[in-house]
């Protein structure tokens, strides 16, 4: 039901969730653990709750994610917010994209169907953090961000940080229009990244690399290119296991998961 990261193991859990193992029907079959897509509420719950127990905490921490840059650090108050649904996430954490804590116990959650979902682990300092890491959260620098937090209020090192990027939509799955690419080549930096991110398909269109646009933005923020693991799966050609919103809709959301243990 989950696939854990290289860096996964006694001292922190960071994995992803498939869509196996759940109660939800239909086009939400089954682990469906996003409640803001038309899901049954409590078929939700009770995936949360069969997550829950899979990782062995009462509780999932989970933000209203809207394709922005806000990074929250969670705190004992904040602790297990979002849990219940979308409106619990709305009231706690609202247009919220990243979340970092140093707490154990304490499992960020961050919800994707074909956006990149990134986990960060500091061994060093006990930190860990999750970042949604769509096309407009990566053009706005949510991941940069998330690395700033990270540095500025949990005193970790970027040198020291493990990365984990999830099962997201490839370059080849992910067509975009002229506007959306000229927002991505204002913030990658002009004709240069252009070439690197961009590929012209079809008047007025070309396929994003999203991957590659955050592992340029690892690189800059100081992340050895070592220590970022890629999962290397495109969401839109593996629907067996995994959500693809570009694939079907209405469809359902997984999860990826950062844990500290005690």
């Amino acid at each position: 039901m989950l696939r854990p990261f290289p860096f996964d193991g006694a001292r922190v859990t960071a994995v992803v969730s498939t869509r196996h193992g759940g109660v939800s029907t239909g086009p939400y079959e089954s682990l469906n653990l996003g409640d803001h897509v038309g899901d049954d509420h409590e078929a939700v719950l009770e995936n949360r709750r069969r997550l829950c127990a899979w990782l062995g905490v009462h509780r999932l921490t989970v933000a209203d994610q809207q394709h922005g840059a806000r990074v929250a650090v969670i705190d004992g108050a904040l602790a297990g917010r979002g849990h219940d649904g979308a409106d619990d996430a709305r009231a706690a954490l609202p247009r919220t994209d990243a979340m970092v804590t140093s707490l154990p116990g304490v499992a960020l959650a961050t919800i994707v169907a074909d956006c990149a979902p990134v986990v960060l682990f500091d061994p060093a300092r006990r930190a860990v953090g999750v970042a949604h890491c769509g096309r407009r959260g990566t053009v706005l620098g949510v991941l940069p961000r998330t690395i700033e937090t990270m540095d500025a209020e949990l005193g970790c090192r970027r040198e020291d940080l493990l990365v984990g990027i999830g099962p997201a939509i490839s370059a080849d799955s992910y067509e975009i229009g002229a506007a959306e690419a000229a927002e991505v080549t204002q913030a990658f930096g002009g004709e240069a990244a252009r070439a690197a991110l961009l590929r012209p398909t079809r008047p007025g269109h070309c396929t994003f690399d999203v991957l590659a646009a955050l592992r340029i933005q690892l690189r800059d923020a100081g992340v050895p290119d070592g220590n970022v693991y890629p999962m290397g799966v495109d969401t839109r050609t593996s629907t067996t296991d995994f959500f693809s919103d570009r694939a079907a809709r209405p469809c359902g959301r997984f999860m990826a998961v950062a844990l500290l243990r005690s």
